[in-house]
């Protein structure tokens, strides 16, 4: 018999088919555990020269309201209330290594391609692998196979 965890599982989205596996995979592994969900999507203010520059609340609501509706379209409806959904500025490794302090676990998706990308995690994966607090999982894209996990340190 498991005991409930008061520690999240944090899972990095973004969109991508990979970060969607990621969260399926946050969430399987959240029912075996019986953990709470942080799903954690991170936006940076674009260098846009000739156009209004969106305020850090505008680009903050935008990312929540995508997130939300990322979450949603990809979670079964009784799924929904175990996760908490989080948005903040920044690159998303940091924002997610932020997030992950006091976590039981991070999981983030790769979506490498190609014989060459599959050899090597992206940089957010690659750089939450090397300086994560806790153990991380890296979900790689369905188009391109397994998953990988590792321990930091």
């Amino acid at each position: 018999m498991n005991t409930p965890s008061q520690r999240p599982i944090v899972v990095g989205v973004d969109g991508s088919p990979a970060s969607l596996q990621a969260l399926r995979w946050a969430l399987d592994q959240a029912r075996r555990t019986e953990s709470p969900v942080t799903a954690v999507m991170a936006w940076t203010v674009p260098e846009l020269y000739d156009w209004p520059m969106p305020t850090a609340a505008q680009l903050d609501l935008a990312t929540k309201n995508w997130l939300h509706d990322i979450v949603r379209a990809a979670v079964p409806e009784d799924e929904l209330p175990r996760i908490h959904l989080r948005t903040a500025g920044g690159h998303p490794a940091e924002v997610l290594l932020d997030h992950a302090r006091t976590a039981e676990l991070l999981v983030v998706g790769h979506r490498g391609t190609g014989t060459f990308a599959q050899a090597l995690l992206g940089s957010t994966a690659r750089y939450c692998v090397d300086h994560a607090t806790c153990p991380v999982v890296v979900v790689r894209d369905p188009q391109t196979g397994s998953t990988h996990s590792t321990l930091p340190g």
